[in-house]
């Protein structure tokens, strides 16, 4: 990819820009137990980046009629013990670098629009991002139409954005809209997944997507 060729990047929230993965396995998992249903922490954190009502289905295919019962203790488990959870370290001083660059900033999340709005509104970085789109509104991932949306909204081609993102989910619906990806690891998928969905890179820390974002592949020099 040719420097400055990028004009949009798209971010996954959870175990992308946020730290917030432990925290959700942890919610899923009192949810299964609280109605006596089986969940490993591997299955748990696999499904993070689906929308919930996705992530129901793949985990508790066995119970439908629990379905909203089980949502509404994970998300209240979650709300009442996600309150230390943050930015990693190093995001906030990268969006703000990509943002003084003039590059268009977006999310795409698998988190409900109510969660999305939240956990903006906590991290001050609604202006931040010129779009956002959460499940809850639009199909899941690996469904490609969140991505579209932004474009449409933005006004720019898939070739000219980049996805960034943590989980097989996020790759998936970029390569299927043509849009290039970068894969980080430090969240919920290795790089032997990630790698599956043919990313322009990999990083595994926060200090190595902010080299690949700013100097790679947007040419930024400090």
């Amino acid at each position: 990819m040719q420097n400055h060729a990028v004009k949009l990047v798209i971010f996954d929230w959870d175990g992308t820009l946020f730290n917030s993965v432990g925290q959700i396995v942890a919610s899923l998992m009192h949810a299964a137990q609280k109605y006596n249903q089986p969940l490993n922490a591997v299955d748990a954190k696999d499904v993070i980046g689906l929308g919930l009502p996705e992530v129901m289905q793949r985990l508790f295919s066995q119970a439908p009629e629990l379905h909203e019962q089980l949502l509404t203790a994970y998300s209240t488990h979650y709300v009442e013990n996600s309150v230390q959870d943050q930015w990693f370290d190093g995001v906030a001083d990268m969006l703000d670098t990509l943002n003084t660059k003039g590059i268009l900033l977006a999310v795409a999340t698998g988190k409900n629009r109510k969660g999305l709005d939240r956990v903006l509104a906590k991290t001050n970085s609604t202006d931040l991002f010129v779009v956002t789109r959460a499940a809850s509104e639009t199909a899941s991932k690996p469904n490609p139409q969140m991505l579209q949306e932004i474009l449409d909204y933005t006004g720019v081609a898939p070739e000219h954005a980049l996805m960034v993102g943590d989980t097989c989910y996020d790759l998936d619906m970029a390569q299927r809209i043509g849009m290039p990806s970068v894969g980080v690891t430090y969240g919920v998928h290795s790089e032997e997944i990630l790698n599956q969905y043919s990313p322009i890179a990999i990083a595994h820390t926060i200090s190595q997507l902010d080299q690949i974002l700013t100097v790679d592949v947007l040419g930024i020099s400090a």
